[in-house]
């Protein structure tokens, strides 16, 4: 016995576990006692870990897959485009030495079928034989793309996305018009390789022509609104030096050329700030998930010290120091964090392959990971968290002495950790928060979400803070189950600070996101149609604007026309910096990027108002003058008296800032940022945009059909853009938006959930031994199953009521301030509010409380 004996010894001073040092031998013997206790902990790690790599995975995964198709979705290596012409001999030439090069055109025209009974607003492409060159088209319905686009007789090849047909009723074969050319529409189109370089939201479907088709149909006049693309697939080696070389020399070869160059690295711009925009605050949201999760990851450690009282007490009996103790269990809590994690990792890593499943044909996803760095960000957001919520009681637990602990009065003590300690903690909350700025795309408006997260968090523990002491406060009259409520809200150990805290932030983050929506949504489909026009044409000949309006008086002769004549054009320089060299306010960077609508005018716009300057007088005939949107002058440093730099036509123009004027752009009618003097653009070829605002009566009886009948019949070159039809777009991008970030927001809420689960079973003990103490003097089941009821159905309503109120306040400063839209409270958003919190918390608190009121006073009185 006595050899076996010391064998045993011997192999367990040999076995690994001997070989580490002291606290984590205590840490894993701890273990081994089993996981009781910390499911909410695991699952709180996991999904707020699990979030953030998921989205920052499938992140990386579009990032990436735009980057490595760049070459695909530009359709080369370098592309330039211009505005109302094509490029000259001389420039074309130059394109040419570089590789092989092919033409395209796009512009917006109205289809309609031959009998004029449908029409429809398509975005029309014309291309060469030599597109594309990179990738494929693919078609169905016909054998080859070059071919479906061939003319037989008058009559020329269409191909067309299948929205393009069903719009119309039609089938491949069939005849379309599009301007004064007749079309065969010869094949559907399956994929389109560079869509995505296209940017920007499309009114209608995609059809593609050839160049002659473009040609045969008359929408190619001066002043159309069309925009020439010429990419280049360089000769040789086309490194990403030699791309980003080849565009340089392109914008120094021809410095007054007038086009925008774009490479391969930066196909699709818009697309990819809208990816980072929208994944920073998916991994903030899914970092306030991992926040209130948090709670519950101080929560479980409270209630494993609190188990584990004796143990602690034991070591400490025994001579283990403060310190032994502390790193006892803060290792046995990190080792459960670390699984955790691993767990949420997991998730993360099969996110992007799942989401590929379903953005395979939208998106150009090639590469599914794993992203060994956004993995690494999830793992440090789950570590920190909880290291910040679980170094508190732990601290407190290090501080109790042996004998406080024997006598099961951890809890009463009134210990704070040592100073160290809350140094060490206030650095790792400051690191968590630094570290969500940091890595974030936008910083002010991480910096901005993060802080108001923390100005909640901080605002709901002073909620429960309040709840309890006006608990504490209110005299004890009425029933008793009210009594008794009361007393178990405010009582030591109470669940009130978790409850109201985890239920608290996801109910606020639903709220602000329900209210936004709901005003930007009444906003689209309530205020906007109430002012804006029925509908705005656009390309309409100078010489045919007059007949246009009198086909539109003829069909509706209460119907508001407003004609302007309009121009295209680019920003080049403002005050002789070139546009290249500067950082414009966010919110007039689009000012910036891109050609936008000119136009000029003797008198002010009616609705308009200047603010500073002065407007030029009647038939001024001096040096270019302009009148500039007053709030992007103010974002832009503009003033009075500047100099702005317009490429209009491959014309640069330098015009002085005359006046600023006040815009209403929300009022959707005829608005320009840039207001030129008429001298300016004197012999200038343009073409005329108007507007038509129908009486409700017209609306009602049928005057849009008709309308649109008439003018693309008479007018087809004319393009016609039915403005509510263009809201109902817009209104449909926001409500697939909005329904993914409520998905974001009820991820926080079910954190919160878990973690109100997980302090309902903390408080397990407590309430089985109230309930057998009652239970002892004569309460019924029915009266303590009222007064559970009373103290979980206050909890929500107040948490309900603190949300709502946070909730439309955060909704009223974005909608007020960052959308400058008029907001309204929409009640049921409260009601709404108000009827979840009191389902979750009274739900969960029966659940939780179901066991502990069928529990038998004698056998637990007898154990205690």
């Amino acid at each position: 016995m006595t050899a076996v004996t010391e064998t045993a010894g011997e192999a367990a001073a040999t076995s690994p576990v001997s070989r580490l040092p002291l606290p984590l031998r205590f840490a894993a013997r701890e273990l081994r006692g089993g996981l009781r206790g910390f499911a909410v902990f695991i699952v709180c790690i996991a999904l707020g870990v699990g979030a953030i790599a998921a989205v920052g995975s499938i992140s990386r995964a579009l990032v990436d897959g735009i980057s490595e198709q760049g070459q695909t979705i530009l359709g080369g290596d370098v592309s330039v485009s211009l505005v109302h012409r094509e490029l000259p001999e001389g420039e074309l030439a130059g394109l040419e030495s570089l590789g092989e090069v092919s033409k395209i055109a796009t512009l917006r025209a109205m289809a309609r079928r031959p009998d004029g009974e449908t029409q429809t607003l398509v975005e029309l492409k014309a291309v060469d034989d030599a597109y594309p060159l990179v990738g494929e088209l693919e078609v169905s319905g016909a054998d080859t793309a070059s071919g479906a686009l061939a003319a037989t007789d008058d009559t020329h090849g269409l191909l067309a996305e299948a929205g393009f047909a069903a719009r119309l009723g039609i089938e491949v074969g069939d005849a379309v018009e599009i301007g004064n050319g007749r079309f065969t529409l010869s094949g559907i189109i399956e994929q389109e390789p560079d869509r995505l370089s296209d940017g920007g939201i499309g009114w209608g479907p995609r059809a593609i022509v050839s160049h002659e088709g473009l040609e045969a149909s008359g929408l190619v006049q001066p002043g159309s609104l069309l925009r020439y693309t010429y990419r280049v697939l360089l000769d040789g080696v086309a490194s990403d030096a030699r791309v980003a070389q080849v565009a340089e020399g392109l914008e120094s070869e021809f410095p007054d050329a007038g086009w925008r160059v774009r490479t391969r690295d930066n196909a699709s711009p818009r697309l990819k700030e809208s990816i980072d925009r929208f994944s920073m605050y998916l991994v903030l949201v899914g970092l306030t998930a991992l926040i209130v999760g948090g709670v519950g990851v101080a929560n479980a450690v409270t209630a494993y010290v609190e188990r584990r009282r004796e143990g602690i007490a034991t070591l400490k009996s025994l001579g283990a120091s403060r310190r032994v103790v502390f790193l006892t269990y803060l290792s046995a809590i990190l080792i459960l964090a670390a699984g955790a994690i691993l767990i949420g990792l997991a998730f993360g890593a099969a996110a992007p392959p799942i989401a590929g499943l379903f953005l395979r044909d939208a998106l150009p996803v090639t590469n599914y990971g794993p992203f060994p760095g956004e993995l690494a960000k999830a793992a440090l957001y789950g570590l920190l968290t909880a290291l910040a919520f679980a170094l508190w009681p732990l601290g407190i637990a290090r501080e109790i002495p042996a004998r406080a602990l024997f006598q099961g009065r951890a809890q009463d003590q009134g210990a704070w950790p040592a100073r160290w300690l809350t140094v060490l903690l206030a650095a790792v909350v400051l690191a968590l928060c630094g570290l969500a700025i940091l890595f974030a795309a936008d910083r002010f408006l991480a910096a901005i979400i993060v802080g108001s997260a923390a100005a909640i968090f901080v605002a709901l523990r002073l909620v429960a803070w309040g709840i309890m002491a006006g608990a504490r406060a209110l005299p004890r009259s009425g029933p008793l189950a009210w009594r008794m409520a009361l007393t178990a809200i405010h009582r030591p150990g109470a669940v009130t600070p978790s409850a109201v805290l985890s239920l608290g932030l996801g109910l606020t983050l639903l709220v602000a996101v329900a209210q936004t929506d709901g005003n930007l949504t009444r906003q689209l489909t309530v205020s906007l149609p109430d002012r804006a026009p029925s509908f705005f044409f656009l390309d309409i000949p100078r010489n045919a604007a007059e007949d246009l309006r009198q086909t539109i008086e003829e069909v509706a002769p209460d119907a508001t026309v407003e004609e302007v004549p309009m121009l295209r054009g680019r920003i080049v320089s403002l005050e002789g910096v070139p546009v290249s060299e500067i950082e414009p306010h966010p919110d007039a960077a689009w000012v910036l990027r891109g050609d936008r609508g000119l136009t000029y005018a003797e008198t002010p716009p009616g609705n308009g108002e200047i603010v500073a300057g002065s407007w030029w007088p009647e038939n001024y005939q001096g040096e270019p003058l302009v009148s500039f949107a007053a709030e992007l002058a103010e974002q832009l440093g503009l003033e009075v008296g500047d100099r702005v730099e317009v490429n209009v036509l491959g014309r640069t123009i330098e015009a002085r800032i005359a006046n600023l004027r006040k815009v209403e752009w929300e009022s959707l009618s005829i608005n320009f940022v840039m207001v030129f003097s008429p001298n300016t653009f004197a012999g200038a070829p343009h073409m005329v945009l108007a507007t038509a605002s129908l009486s409700d009566a017209e609306e009602r009886g049928g005057a849009e059909a008709r309308l649109m009948r008439e003018v693309t019949r008479d007018f087809p070159t004319v393009t016609m853009v039915r403005v509510r039809e263009a809201l109902n777009s817009i209104n449909d991008i926001v409500r697939q938006l909005a329904w993914a970030i409520r998905g974001a927001s009820g991820f926080t809420l079910l954190a919160g959930i878990v973690v109100l689960g997980g302090a309902l079973a903390a408080s397990h003990r407590h309430r089985i031994h109230d309930a057998v103490i009652l239970k002892t003097l004569g309460a019924t089941r029915g009266r303590l199953l009222w007064t559970y009821v009373l103290e979980f159905g206050l909890l929500g309503l107040v948490t309900a009521a603190f949300a709502t109120i946070a909730g439309t306040i955060a909704a009223w400063a974005v909608v007020t301030f960052v959308m400058q839209l008029d907001f309204v409270v929409f009640p049921w958003v409260a009601l709404a509010a108000a009827t979840g919190a009191l389902a979750v918390t009274i739900g969960l608190g029966l659940v939780g409380t179901w066991r502990v009121l069928g529990q038998r006073p004698g056998p637990w009185l007898r154990n205690e």
